[in-house]
C-alpha cells in the first residue's frame, strides 16, 4: 500500500484540478438579484463557502467551550449532592449500625494494645 499511496494522492490531486478548471463555470452566485457566474462566480462561491466553513468552525469551538463549562458545573453540583446524600444516609443508618460499631471498636482496641516483647525477639532486633 505504501508503494501506491503517492500515485493515488497524485491521481486525486489531478482529478481535483481537472474538476476545478473544467466544471468551475457551473457555479453561480446571486447577490441582490444579480447573477454572477463564470470564473468570478466560482471564485466568489469558493470564498463564501470557505468563509462559511471558518465561521462554522469558530461557532463550534465556542459552543464546545460553553458546554464544557456548563457540564463541568453540573458535574460539580451532582457530585456535591451525592456526597450530601451519602452523609444523610450514613447519619440515618448510624443508630442501626451501633452494635456493629461497638464490635469493631472492641476489636480495634484489642489489636492496638502493645504485645509483650519476648527476649528472643528483642535479641533478634
Amino acid at each position: 500500500m505504501k508503494k501506491y499511496a503517492p500515485y493515488v494522492i497524485l491521481f486525486l490531486f489531478a482529478a481535483m484540478l481537472w474538476n476545478l478548471f473544467d466544471w468551475s463555470g457551473d457555479m453561480t452566485v446571486n447577490l441582490d438579484g444579480d447573477q454572477i457566474d463564470g470564473p468570478v462566480g466560482f471564485l466568489l462561491a469558493t470564498l463564501f463557502t470557505g468563509g462559511g466553513m471558518l465561521l462554522a468552525v469558530f461557532i463550534s469551538v465556542i459552543t464546545v467551550a460553553v458546554l464544557a463549562v456548563v457540564f463541568a458545573g453540573v458535574g460539580v453540583i451532582l457530585i456535591g449532592s451525592l456526597a450530601i446524600g451519602a452523609l444523610v444516609l450514613a447519619l440515618a443508618m448510624s443508630p442501626l449500625l451501633l452494635p456493629l460499631v461497638l464490635v469493631v471498636a472492641l476489636v480495634w482496641y484489642a489489636m492496638r494494645r502493645p504485645r509483650p516483647v519476648t527476649l528472643d525477639k528483642a535479641a533478634a532486633a
